[in-house]
């Protein structure tokens, strides 16, 4: 490829007299490009010598600074120390809240002090502005909100001026206050200077006190400085990419008697140059694994290949897209815990027991679903059973279950062998804060035991814990030093704020192979193909949002940085990868979620609308594979073996009506249900189902009439009195039974409750007014299972018909077969006026239920004298009472609702052509 910008600076390292080159103190603006600067040195020379020392900007503005870098999250505490002394202990606000506006606060004194701006006059400013927007002619009837705000406002000299004298005093500085502190001390550091010389290589982008100190450096002959930029971007004076490097240009005097080195042309030379669009990140990922799989059938060796992310959560789905021929590659960049499964684990631990505490404060009572976040998490799973202790949750249908019952079912399923975690994760959270970062700490090096240091997906998650453990560890010295975290509550903010920086480090070899990077770590770095992802607004470059209480024209007025400026800086970096590059990959998203994830970045718009002769650019869209249909029905051929499942079926345990119908609905979940035995997977019912709520309805009515059951015992109202009188204490008792221990004491449990008793409630007093209008009542059978064997000269074999029925009754000389509805059911849906085609239609259902009942009951012999007829009893239709099955249906016709020989093998035709029909080897099952 063209000579690199480190290799450039390597050439002209290596022609310095030696004594000159091992006095030379190469400054850059990462330490990352150190080993690159180190690898160039080599390639330009076969001499031995000591090589000039490397170092980062940040690590020379602390050397002239004599100030060392104050951790973000310490600052956080020793300015709430600051705080403290500053106001009334009656008005100080805890830590969790002064740390939502201290953050913020502490960015605008850093960005004060880079830019050396009077914070006086600038506070100053702020409070006149703040009581323009609050002013009013009557102080008295000011509000006490917005006293508290102007009290604020008055108080920011005063914070800033003790935070910076209370972190001087321990020779500690944020970022800000050591470049202030540097550019005061730096006439005495060059005045100290003595064979030093300082090179400045790869800047862009330099706040007031970067441009004071190396400004004066140069002048006093101690310091040169190497500019990248390429002349496409330097002389067009609308170009972002050169917008800071041609105000450095035209303002540094120094220029006026130097040369301005180095102004380069590479930019405009030839390049293959590709822009991908592509719905997802997914998709992204996919087209980087094959982009780099064309380069590795070019070239085997991929050191001069950089995927540079826009967006950092990509890594992981472009590290499992890469081909497996790439041998060796080193990921810059780290790898955000928001994405982290360890880091999520304890996030959810924390939310777990938070709730658990506002819930009751003395017993830990979990919420089932939180509760099943953390058991399904793949780290813990395997090593608790999780899966059988999930299973046990859903067969309890708890809704809040208490640590003593969770310890019960852990010792069932795990014995004593993971009583330890079980003691990490959900006991004695309501202790010291110092005991809950113990049990984590303890509970991450648990982790890690559990898993292989051999297998390759256990490193990365060993990585992830390590990285969850060092923030832990982080927070853990805090507390030991400040004691400032008094609750769970406040910990857990605390967490929040801090896991942010625990970015996962991979290993990797740093100078071979394949180079995964963001876009800061490219600063310097050259490659010949560059694919660079998430090309959109709001990712490359970033959106205008950011956290400050300077308004946006203050700053502007005062030479602050706005996000004017900060869109400068990353399409300089973005033009500076494509300067000295051959192959160019560009991808972005075109699918749109939100406001603009779906927007292209105008950096692409950019590169078509200024195109470079030599620049071959090419726009390619990916797109998934869209079929003509959205989905096909399933369809499910009868092989041999279905047509054995059914046959032991239809011969052994027969179908019932409820599965006949099943079919009529769907015949591929007939084929799930019956022929392969899956049922639903038990879930927890917060709220009661529909068809929980008419199973308890049946068991309530059960009960209540099972005295009577086959005793030829005649029902009188007295009877039915003593079943209202019960009504609360077994409808109580049902639900305990059915819906276990989910709460039924309030919301639309208590409601489903009470519609429960009423029903019940209104079927017996529609029982007891029939009763007292003469109705002779005796019970026959209460859910008691039936069956019948229908053989016909169509059929294979014999077909069992078998099922259970809720309640057969005799009531004035009349057999009954009922079957209860909860839901709504019309008295005309229960009549026909033909037989034919009576099993192919869904709406008939019901009224073949009906008739299976009285096929399967037929076997029985009446009561001498008696009729037989098949009905519903609907609780949302109770005022229509007994409905029956009728044969005749229209306008003057009175249906035959007496079940006769007749109907029966009219029937019983049909539903042997429904039977055929699902035992036919030719027809397969297929979905509706």
């Amino acid at each position: 490829m063209n000579k690199t910008f480190l290799g450039t600076i390597a050439a002209q390292l290596v022609t310095l007299p030696l004594e000159e080159l091992q006095n030379s103190i190469v400054v850059l603006p990462n330490k990352r490009a150190k080993l690159f600067l180190l690898k160039e040195l080599k390639k330009h020379t076969n001499a031995t010598f000591f090589a000039p020392q490397i170092i980062s900007i940040e690590n020379l503005i602390e050397s002239i600074a004599g100030l060392r870098t104050i951790d973000a999250i310490e600052l956080l505490f020793e300015f709430y120390n600051v705080y403290l002394d500053l106001v009334e202990q009656t008005s100080a606000q805890d830590f969790e809240s002064f740390s939502n506006w201290a953050k913020t606060l502490l960015q605008d004194f850093n960005e004060i002090d880079r830019y050396l701006l009077d914070p006086n006059d600038l506070f100053e400013y702020l409070y006149e502005i703040e009581r323009i927007k609050h002013w009013t002619p009557n102080l008295e009837k000011q509000t006490t909100l917005i006293e508290n705000q102007l009290i604020f406002w008055k108080k920011l000299p005063d914070y800033y001026q003790a935070l910076q004298s209370h972190l001087e005093e321990k020779n500690l500085g944020y970022s800000g206050l050591i470049y202030k502190k540097a550019v005061q001390n730096c006439t005495a550091f060059i005045a100290n200077i003595e064979t030093e010389k300082y090179i400045f290589a790869g800047f862009n982008a330099l706040n007031k006190a970067e441009e004071i100190l190396i400004q004066k450096l140069i002048e006093s002959n101690h310091a040169t400085i190497y500019w990248d930029i390429d002349k496409t971007f330097l002389e067009d004076d609308f170009h972002d990419a050169g917008y800071f490097i041609r105000k450095i240009q035209k303002t540094w005097q120094v220029y006026s008697k130097k040369p301005f080195n180095w102004i380069v042309d590479e930019f405009s030379k030839e390049k293959n140059i590709e822009i991908i669009g592509t719905p997802k990140s997914i998709g992204q990922a996919k087209i980087v694994g094959s982009i780099v799989e064309n380069i590795l059938k070019e070239s085997p060796n991929l050191d001069q290949t950089a995927i540079v992310l826009g967006e950092e959560k990509l890594v992981i789905p472009i590290l499992h897209a890469l081909p497996k021929e790439v041998a060796n590659l080193n990921i810059t960049m780290g790898y955000s815990s928001k994405n982290n499964p360890v880091q999520i684990l304890i996030h959810k631990l924390f939310k777990l027991h938070c709730n658990a505490q506002a819930r009751n404060a003395k017993q830990s009572v979990f919420y089932y679903k939180e509760l099943l976040e953390i058991l399904n998490n793949p780290l813990l799973t395997p090593i608790i059973n999780g899966t059988k202790i999930i299973q046990a949750i859903h067969a309890s249908n708890s809704t809040f279950i208490t640590a003593t019952k969770l310890e019960d079912w852990f010792k069932r399923f795990n014995g004593d062998a993971q009583q330890d975690i079980f003691q990490l994760l959900f006991l004695n959270w309501t202790n010291s804060t110092g005991e809950i970062l113990a049990k984590l700490q303890q509970l991450l090096l648990r982790l890690k035991e559990s898993l292989s240091s051999a297998n390759e997906q256990d490193k990365i998650t060993r990585a992830f814990v390590f990285s969850v453990y060092t923030i832990i560890q982080k927070i853990t010295n805090y507390y030991q030093k400040y004691q400032r975290i008094e609750s769970l509550e406040a910990l857990f903010s605390l967490y929040k704020q801090v896991i942010d920086q625990a970015e996962v480090s991979f290993e990797g070899e740093p100078l071979i192979g394949l180079q995964i990077m963001g876009i800061l770590e490219s600063r310097t770095l050259d490659f010949e193909n560059v694919i660079i992802t998430s090309l959109n607004e709001g990712k490359l470059p970033a959106g205008k949002a950011t956290q400050s209480f300077i308004p946006y024209d203050v700053k502007i007025e005062k030479g602050l940085p706005t996000y004017k400026e900060k869109d400068a800086i990353f399409t300089y970096h973005f033009y500076r990868l494509l300067q000295r590059a051959k192959n160019i990959y560009l991808l972005y998203n075109t699918y749109s979620e939100g406001l603009d994830a779906g927007e292209k970045s105008r950096f692409l718009t950019q590169l078509e609308i200024e195109k470079q002769p030599l620049h071959h650019l090419k726009t390619t869209y990916y797109n998934a594979y869209l079929p003509d249909k959205v989905s096909a029905p399933m369809e499910i051929i009868k092989t041999n073996a279905i047509l054995e499942r059914l046959k032991e079926i239809a011969t052994d345990k027969g179908f019932s009506p409820s599965s006949l119908t099943n079919y009529l609905r769907n015949p591929i979940q007939f084929y799930y249900q019956r022929i392969l035995g899956i049922k639903e997977a038990d879930e927890v019912e917060e709220s009661i189902a529909v068809n929980t709520l008419g199973t308890i309805i049946h068991e309530v009515l059960e009960k209540m009439y099972h005295p009577f059951e086959g005793t030829n015992k005649q029902v009188h109202t007295s009877d039915v009195d003593i079943m209202i009188q019960n009504i609360e204490t077994i409808t109580l008792e049902k639900f305990s039974e059915v819906y276990k221990e989910g709460d039924i004491k309030k919301g639309k449990n208590l409601i489903a409750f009470e519609v429960a008793k009423r029903n019940v409630y209104n079927f017996l007093q529609q029982e007891k007014s029939h009763i007292e209008n003469g109705d002779e009542l005796f019970i026959l059978s209460l859910e008691q299972p039936h069956e019948t064997i229908i053989e016909h000269p169509s059929l294979p074999f014999s077909v069992k018909i078998a099922g259970k029925v809720d309640r057969i009754e005799l009531r004035n000389k009349t057999v009954r077969i009922i079957d209860y509805k909860t839901g709504k059911v019309a008295a005309n849906s229960l009549k026909i006026n033909t037989f034919e085609g009576l099993t192919l239609d869904l709406a008939h259902d019901k009224i073949i239920q009906l008739l299976c009942y009285a096929l399967m009951y037929s076997n029985n012999p009446l009561v001498e004298g008696c009729l037989l007829e098949v009905g519903i009893i609907s609780f949302k239709n109770m005022k229509a009472g007994f409905m029956p099955f009728g044969f005749g249906k229209g306008r003057g016709v009175v249906a035959e609702t007496q079940i006769s020989n007749e109907i029966l093998d009219n029937f019983k035709e049909e539903l042997v052509y429904l039977i055929n029909e699902i035992l036919n080897k030719e027809l397969s099952f297929k979905e509706k």
